[in-house]
């Protein structure tokens, strides 16, 4: 098996399985229960809320656990536009987001408010200048992502958030769940007050994840309870899967440290491949990506979608656009919105990379790529 689907989700580290199980099994009880076993439990939730914030480098008290990105994201912008509605209604987002930003945004508009969604340029990318021609007396909220899931572009956070110091009443949420141990990010220095993390992107479990809420910044919650997690997201903890993703942050990032230079070669080794097949083109930047994300066109008259059941045909697995829309039958909103055109937009293919991935699997995944491209044009005559 070739597994080049990374950013949909990450194969979990074997170390991050056997913590879960451990936790399951030792630790079950509910961690606001008054009893020993339940304090076990909640010491084990403040210890993995100090690791996950140590490596944030952010406090402790600023580290909100979610269900994973699509609730912190929801959390993230719902909680503001509720929280600060008396302030101003207007948000301003790009138009590449991530469902679970795209979609919050359009059902706040549904009740009011008014969303400015940025452009961006050939590459992928939105300017701190734009950011600033949107910005509004009434500017609740600027929503950005670190690295699009897509085409793997690479936002200029520190440049908007050094923009928006300038503008106290204006909140800044990045969405940096592709850019997490694979694209360094100093949330303090950037200026950022609500990031969001999930566990599943670098080598977790599903069902976890993170919202860093700078202190100072007030949410209304969306899950209302018995007020867990600081008041802010109501719900027994998910204890297990949560110690879970501090271990795989803390390995994740390890591996980081040791293997970014060889992962940002095996992607170059990867685009050079990918160049040579005369019936892809390439829609990813050549500069200013993330170092595991390379998404590529295939020619006109073949179906992505027939194409990814090929290559998983020899145990090889690739994505058309986003996992979260890859079923729906529509271009990807992001190469459109990069002016590549519908059609070229219809026909995107994203191979994503972990740390795991190596040099040996690209003549075999390429062979296997010709050869699909090939039983394509015979089909399509």
């Amino acid at each position: 098996m070739i597994y080049l689907d990374n950013s949909a989700t990450t194969k979990p580290f074997p170390e991050v399985i056997d913590s879960f199980v451990k936790v399951a099994t030792d630790y079950f009880a509910n961690p606001s229960s008054l009893h020993e076993l339940g304090m076990k439990a909640e010491r084990l939730l403040a210890q993995a809320r100090e690791q996950i914030a140590a490596m944030l480098r952010v406090k402790a008290n600023e580290v909100v656990f979610t269900s994973g990105g699509t609730e912190a994201n929801n959390f993230a912008i719902k909680g503001v536009a509720w929280q600060y509605r008396r302030r101003g209604r207007h948000i301003i987002t790009t138009e590449i987001e991530h469902p679970s930003v795209a979609e919050p945004c359009r059902q706040l508009e549904e009740l009011g408010f008014e969303v400015t969604y940025l452009p961006v340029d050939r590459n992928g990318r939105v300017s701190a200048e734009q950011v600033e021609r949107a910005l509004r007396d009434d500017t609740i909220l600027v929503s950005i992502m670190h690295v699009n899931n897509e085409v793997g572009t690479v936002q200029p956070i520190e440049e908007i958030g050094a923009l928006l110091a300038r503008y106290p009443k204006t909140l800044f949420h990045v969405d940096r769940v592709q850019g997490i141990s694979k694209v360094p990010l100093d949330l303090k220095k950037a200026g950022v007050d609500l990031s969001t993390i999930s566990a599943h992107k670098f080598h977790g479990l599903r069902g976890a994840g993170v919202l860093y809420v700078r202190e100072g910044v007030r949410l209304t919650s969306l899950i209302a309870g018995g007020g867990q997690e600081m008041r802010l997201r109501s719900g027994t903890e998910n204890v297990a899967a949560i110690v879970a993703m501090a271990k795989a942050l803390r390995l994740a990032m390890e591996r980081y440290e040791r293997e970014i230079d060889r992962l940002k070669a095996l992607k170059d080794e990867w685009r050079t491949a990918l160049s040579a097949i005369p019936e892809i083109e390439i829609n990813t930047p050549r500069d200013g990506a993330a170092p595991h994300i390379i998404n590529f066109s295939l020619k006109r008259g073949m179906k992505p979608e027939v194409f990814v059941h090929e290559l998983a045909k020899s145990g090889i697995y690739v994505s058309t656009t986003s996992a979260c829309s890859s079923k729906k039958k529509a271009p990807s909103k992001t190469l459109v919105a990069m002016g590549l055109g519908e059609d070229r937009a219809e026909r995107g293919i994203r191979v994503s990379l972990s740390f795991d991935n190596t040099s040996e699997e690209i003549a075999p995944a390429v062979a296997a790529m010709k050869q699909a491209i090939k039983t394509l044009s015979e089909v399509t005559g």
